[in-house]
């Protein structure tokens, strides 16, 4: 969501030589996330910088298959994703024991996952399926304390910073692909 564009900004910045993309479900958000990438390319266009990252309107429950290969990929976030607090709808959240099976098929072997929120329910629904899946495992917190994409998740997106201004609670986990 719109919440997560200052962490791709951020991202850009911390990996100048990878490639960032983020997927984005709803139309405005991804549009206002492609502008302000537009933007920060003019405005460094001397320096070359924001050439490595960009955004575009997909689903990430549904359309992974159409962007990347088998271990494509090194890293997957999800930051604040929608709670989705009725029973009924919890198969529509993003981390699920399917959709688990395929995030593993596009992260290389080693390759992370980051998930950030600030419902501790969710927080804990989604440790609880990364426990239980046999291709993720945890990174410990000391071993966090040297990733620069990890400590960002309690700063760099908009979401996480006006968690911070209310002093609310952020619940984050991190695991590794098997």
């Amino acid at each position: 969501n719109i919440f997560f564009s200052g962490f791709l900004i951020k991202l850009a910045e911390l990996y100048p030589n990878e490639v960032s993309l983020g997927l984005e479900l709803r139309d405005k958000v991804s549009e206002y996330v492609r502008e302000r990438i537009e933007t920060l390319r003019k405005n460094n266009e001397e320096e070359g910088l924001y050439r490595n990252v960009a955004v575009i309107r997909a689903n990430a429950m549904k359309d992974l298959p159409h962007y990347f290969t088998k271990k494509q990929l090194k890293k997957m976030f999800f930051l604040f994703p929608d709670p989705h607090f009725k029973v009924s709808t919890h198969r529509r959240r993003i981390v699920t024991t399917l959709l688990l099976d395929e995030y593993a098929y596009f992260l290389e072997n080693g390759g992370m996952l980051y998930t950030i929120t600030d419902v501790e329910d969710l927080g804990i629904w989604m440790k609880d399926h990364l426990d239980r899946h046999p291709l993720f495992t945890q990174v410990p917190d000391e071993e966090l304390e040297n990733d620069p994409a990890a400590k960002q998740l309690f700063c760099a997106s908009e979401e996480a910073q006006k968690v911070t201004r209310n002093e609310g609670q952020m619940f984050r986990a991190v695991y590794r692909r098997l």
